[in-house]
């Protein structure tokens, strides 16, 4: 029975994507339904990490962390854990033949947000790198499905498109990451005295992101371009309404797309891809 066990464990892993990211599931679910799995496993693990030092603030986080990195890679090591999240993860690990380097760099960065608050040029590079371009390519090895001359054609481009995502996520999180969490992860940045222009630079350095990673989804396998393809959409329409937003608004409030206008991206989406307007 241990495929109903299997099973099980990977259906927890989509609830913990549907459950944390309605965007993100939705272009999940318009990946090719092999690729499904397994992206959403990656999502779960990344998902629970983020959760211990960013919530779990009554608790030894330190501590949390250090196990269930431990566990992570005693997951892999044996092919199996008791740890839903980490069976699906490991399952996904072996299956793709995930480098554990990106796995070591994205908790790299889940220690940095235990302690830094204020990142300079090269910590914020590198924070940057492991919690957002490895991620990017940890799913990229599922989408070519393990084959390294495809991955590494496509890994450039993956890199930027995770970067511009997360460097949306840093904006659109303004207030809870600066009020709440007492972070700055943009460096050279008083937010105290956000303005227009510190926001523009910022824009700035997310449109490069954004233009590097859009060509390599068109060098995506089709069975995986339009999974992709919406999540890039659904960031650029979130990019596009910050854009527009006052840098005080940014700082006051949590940036959203309602989701009827997520939907509406879907079917706009879908016919450019089907129509290859990409």
């Amino acid at each position: 029975m241990k495929q109903l066990f299997d099973t099980t464990c990977l259906e927890m892993s989509a609830l913990t994507t549907k459950r944390y990211s309605t965007s993100f599931s939705l272009g999940v679910r318009f990946l090719s339904h092999d690729l499904q799995a397994p992206i959403y496993a990656i999502y779960g693990f990344v998902r629970f990490a983020d959760e211990i030092v960013d919530s779990f603030h009554t608790y030894e986080k330190e501590e949390l962390l250090q196990e269930f990195k431990a566990e992570t890679y005693k997951a892999i090591e044996r092919g199996i854990s008791l740890n839903p999240i980490l069976n699906s993860f490991q399952w996904a690990v072996n299956t793709y033949k995930i480098d554990l380097e990106l796995i070591e760099t994205f908790l790299k960065s889940m220690e940095m947000d235990l302690e830094t608050t204020q990142y300079e040029q090269t910590v914020y590079e590198q924070y940057i790198l492991g919690s957002a371009e490895v991620v990017g390519l940890m799913c990229l090895k599922v989408f070519v499905r393990g084959n390294q001359e495809s991955y590494l054609n496509l890994k450039d481009a993956a890199m930027k498109l995770g970067s511009a995502f997360q460097k949306i996520n840093f904006l659109r999180d303004l207030n809870a990451d600066y009020y709440q969490l007492g972070r700055t992860y943009f460096p050279e940045m008083n937010f105290d005295q956000f303005d227009q222009p510190m926001k523009a630079k910022i824009e700035q350095e997310i449109a490069l992101d954004f233009k590097a990673g859009y060509e390599g989804i068109k060098k995506l396998p089709k069975d995986a371009r339009f999974g992709v393809y919406m999540a890039y959409r659904y960031y650029i329409k979130l990019f596009h309404k910050i854009q527009k937003t006052d840098a005080q608004i940014i700082l006051g409030q949590r940036i959203r797309i309602p989701d009827n206008k997520k939907y509406r991206l879907l079917f706009t989406s879908y016919l450019r891809h089907n129509l290859n307007l990409l």
